[in-house]
């Protein structure tokens, strides 16, 4: 069964602020309980409340948030179906339950395709490529097979975590020389259709695999000109100093 959207993805990235899940819980119930939305807008809210109290540590409340989207839904709508399977998901990837979450992604991945929600595809494709231990790559190259077919800008922006996570993944296996392509995909989705935060973490990862990569005049360039942009974040400041050798990096 296919369903159209009962709500759109632009308002639920207004109610959300991943900085502040507290306030976020608080517009997700506060629109979840709203009686003007009809039952699947309400169900879809739910399992972003639902997400929130995951992030502030409160898994029983969220579960339970999550229960009773089914116990209103059910079997009708194979959206939600794919929100609940991918909020359980994460929920058991924040208690560190890895594999567990595997069959969830999965499942929500399947339910996404039926719905016809390439964007929840997509989110539940990441997720595996971050969850599913040696098989990060599968699921990734398969995540990005599904991007190249996608021309709605919110569901490209995916193509920032999707390369930006692989790129991680070959550089910390010691393939940095693989994991820059990523890296340079990431950023140039991060300047198409992303935000300036991803593009500015975007040009950080680029350099920081340069700097593994042994080219640091041109990692340096970067860091620097980074910096001049903001001048009390860490990282950089952390890059600069492992660049020049003046301090210790956070990573040591």
């Amino acid at each position: 069964m296919t369903d159209a959207s009962p709500i759109s993805q632009a308002l639920l990235d207004s109610l959300w602020d991943f900085s502040n899940p507290r306030a976020s819980a608080d517009r997700f119930r506060l629109a979840a309980d709203d009686p003007e939305r009809g039952t699947l807008a309400r169900a879809e809210l739910g399992t972003q409340l639902a997400r929130a109290l995951g992030l502030l540590g409160e898994f029983d409340q969220a579960e339970a948030v999550l229960d009773a989207v089914m116990d209103a839904v059910g079997e009708s709508s194979e959206r939600v179906q794919a929100r609940v399977a991918l909020e359980r998901g994460r929920l058991m990837v924040a208690a560190e339950h890895l594999a567990e979450s595997v069959p969830l992604f999965t499942l929500a991945t399947r339910k996404a395709v039926a719905a016809g929600s390439t964007f929840l595809a997509l989110d539940a494709l990441h997720m595996l490529a971050l969850a599913d231990a040696g098989h990060e790559e599968e699921w990734a190259a398969e995540g990005i097979d599904v991007l190249d077919t996608v021309g709605e800008p919110r569901a490209r922006r995916w193509g920032v975590a999707l390369h930006n996570n692989l790129g991680w993944h070959l550089h910390d296996s010691g393939r940095p020389e693989q994991a820059l392509p990523h890296f340079e995909q990431a950023l140039a989705y991060a300047r198409e259709v992303g935000t300036a935060d991803q593009a500015f973490i975007g040009e950080w990862a680029v350099a920081r695999c340069l700097r593994t990569l042994g080219r640091s005049d041109e990692a340096r360039d970067i860091q620097e000109r980074l910096a001049s942009e903001r001048p009390a974040d860490e990282f950089v400041q952390a890059e600069l100093a492992e660049l020049t050798g003046a301090a210790p990096t956070i990573e040591e």
